[in-house]
């Protein structure tokens, strides 16, 4: 009825209506393009801290909710992933989202152990030898275990790096291991340096996922590899009903019961859900420069490694 009477008011109130639709574009876009953190519609940056307070909270109970959240299952698919790997001594491992140490240390105890059958090799072609030449030659080579190999870990996060750091201390790591405070969509690296890059359980945390696997490539050295183990989409039906129930109505009581935080393990399953399938990552994979990339499905999809080379 106002309006009716006042023909300028109603005038003046569409236009002030479409003058706050457009404040608020403007806004959204001073603010950077929309995506998503776990079911919530966010900017990129807002997800960016948001997902650097999630894993801050969660550090120092990290790998008891890994073992609690997959029944120690995710132990397995890392030793998969480093077989798969297959490191010779003299590899140079970018562990990229690898705050914790898990690949690293599981990469050092490979090449460790590939390490020894090369010198028990070496040996055994050696018959000739006195006992006091093969001692010296075995203590020359036993302090050489890695064979100039080593693994830097990079994570954005300074707490899973000091929890990291606090494993290696305690399990007697420290030869060829380096830590390194960087974002996997901005490495701090030069191009051409590693023979491998991993990501475990990190690319589906990272905001923009075709800058980490371009910044992925750009640090690989011609030949060098790239390998995500990363949480994926089940194949089987009936067990992707069971999944469902058991991430969204028992991993956050977990959370909440082992680390007093409901919120961030909600978070975690939602990003789950949320993260391309196999065949859209392994796109993504190609479009930023891999060749002969393909994946591994581990128990039915649930989890799955991609493989890519920079050729």
């Amino acid at each position: 009825a106002v309006a009716g009477l006042c023909p300028c008011r109603a005038v003046f109130a569409r236009r002030g209506g479409a003058l706050r639709a457009l404040c608020g574009s403007l806004r959204g876009l001073a603010a950077g393009p929309e995506t998503h953190f776990g079911f919530q519609t966010v900017t990129e940056e807002e997800r960016r801290e948001k997902i650097y307070q999630v894993f801050e909270s969660v550090a120092k109970k990290y790998d008891v909710m890994n073992d609690s959240m997959t029944l120690g299952i995710h132990r397995v698919w890392k030793d998969i992933l480093v077989h798969k790997m297959n490191p010779s001594p003299g590899t140079l491992l970018l562990d990229v989202a690898g705050g914790t140490g898990d690949i690293a240390f599981r990469f050092i105890n490979y090449v460790r152990s590939a390490r020894e059958r090369q010198l028990q090799r070496k040996l055994r072609h050696h018959q000739n030898l006195s006992w006091q030449e093969i001692s010296e030659s075995y203590q020359e080579d036993k302090s050489k275990s890695l064979g100039d190999s080593q693994v830097v870990v990079c994570d954005i996060n300074k707490e899973m790096l000091k929890v990291g750091k606090q494993k290696a201390q305690h399990l007697g790591y420290s030869e060829g291991l380096s830590w390194v405070l960087g974002n996997a969509e901005e490495l701090p690296f030069d191009d051409d340096m590693f023979d491998v890059y991993t990501i475990a359980f990190g690319i589906r945390n990272v905001t923009r996922i075709d800058l980490a696997l371009q910044e992925a490539y750009r640090v690989l050295k011609p030949g060098g590899r790239f390998l995500c183990l990363e949480f994926s989409h089940v194949n089987n039906p009936l067990l992707s009903r069971l999944y469902d129930l058991y991430s969204f109505q028992v991993i956050p009581v977990l959370g909440e019961v082992i680390a007093g935080d409901w919120k961030s393990y909600q978070y975690l399953v939602e990003s789950i859900r949320r993260f391309p399938p196999q065949e859209e990552l392994k796109a993504m994979i190609e479009d930023a420069g891999f060749f002969k990339v393909d994946y591994q499905n581990l128990n039915s999809g649930i989890v799955a490694i991609h493989s890519g080379f920079k050729l």
